[in-house]
């Protein structure tokens, strides 16, 4: 599917950039392109990857033009780049829209404008009835992905939700294991919380998946487990910590919820199990190709009130068990 074609990365400097910068070029295509603002993980990228296929542009999605220039002659666009720490979101929450909605608009014209085959935004389970900024912008610029698909009969814009990725930057793994080596104090929110976390390679095959199967206009979600953030904090102080070690609940940040969910209730009418890993929202505008595209009657509709980190949530020694499969502990 990708051997020869040309692929550009939004924000493709981070984890999720990595792995599907890895995992891309085994598919030999003809070049990838990093479209991103941090120079000093270019260079780092550049060193680990050492290939020719590589191209590294210094960017903002902010910058209608830069972009136009970025995407001339690509194929497929995966979209990864985002304002995403919650509070930072909250304290700042022009910059959050400014990058998560205008961002993605100056994409879509982009996109467009050049023809792109395919364009895959990388959204979240905090878009899903958000009540925080974060939620909130990448909401509405899930909304621009889908509607983009009117605008164009050349260029397909599709959706992935996806939860937390396993020990990413800005994961609570690492900073959990970096308090109980450091103080010894695992600070968590709230001892009931639940968040939905899958592996760097689960959330890179959502991305091929996607890339694969799609039509323009779907919302593709990986079905997956729910953790308790109690139990991960209980595994990383019994396996890295001491007799001293303790937790501590220091109570909810601004904007965060106990659960997160992934289909609302009000998407569930329109959400179908695609396979045994996947299930496929369609969306709420008339786009005529889906119609055409996908035999509904063959896919049963989901059979959940909604999806929620909460339904199916793993116990301590599965936790334990995947964090030492991750090599985490």
């Amino acid at each position: 599917m990708f051997e020869g074609k040309n692929i550009l990365i939004t924000g493709g400097t981070g984890s999720w950039g990595n792995e599907l910068v890895s995992q891309l070029l085994e598919k030999n295509p003809t070049n990838i392109t990093i479209y991103s603002r941090n120079e000093y993980l270019q260079v780092e990228m550049t060193r680990k990857f050492n290939s020719s296929k590589l191209k590294f542009i210094i960017g903002d999605i902010r910058d209608y033009n830069a972009l136009k220039k970025a995407t001339k002659n690509i194929d497929y666009i995966f979209h990864l780049a985002a304002l995403k720490h919650v509070p930072i979101c909250e304290k700042q929450p022009f910059e959050a829209i400014a990058t998560n909605i205008m961002g993605v608009e100056n994409l879509i014209k982009a996109a467009i404008k050049n023809k792109v085959y395919k364009v895959i935004d990388v959204s979240t389970d905090k878009a899903v009835m958000p009540i925080n900024v974060y939620g909130m912008t990448k909401s509405l610029g899930e909304r621009l992905i889908i509607r983009a698909n009117l605008l164009s009969s050349d260029t397909r814009f599709i959706c992935i939700r996806a939860g937390n990725i396993l020990g990413t930057n800005g994961s609570v793994i690492p900073y959990f294991i970096n308090q109980v080596k450091t103080s010894g104090v695992i600070t968590i929110t709230d001892p009931h919380m639940t968040r939905f976390f899958l592996t760097l390679e689960d959330a890179i095959s959502l991305l091929f998946k996607t890339s694969e199967s799609s039509i323009g206009g779907e919302t593709f979600v990986m079905k997956m487990a729910g953790f308790k953030i109690l139990n991960i904090a209980k595994v990383i102080k019994n396996e890295l910590g001491d007799n001293n070690s303790s937790i501590k609940i220091v109570g909810k940040r601004p904007g965060e919820k106990i659960h997160e969910v992934l289909i609302s209730k009000y998407e569930v009418e329109n959400t179908y199990n695609y396979d045994k890993e996947y299930f496929i929202i369609f969306p709420q505008l008339n786009i005529p190709k889906i119609n055409q595209y996908y035999n509904k009657e063959k896919m049963p509709l989901i059979n959940q009130k909604e999806y929620s980190s909460n339904d199916l949530i793993l116990g301590y020694e599965e936790t334990r068990d995947i964090l030492y499969k991750g090599g985490f502990v």
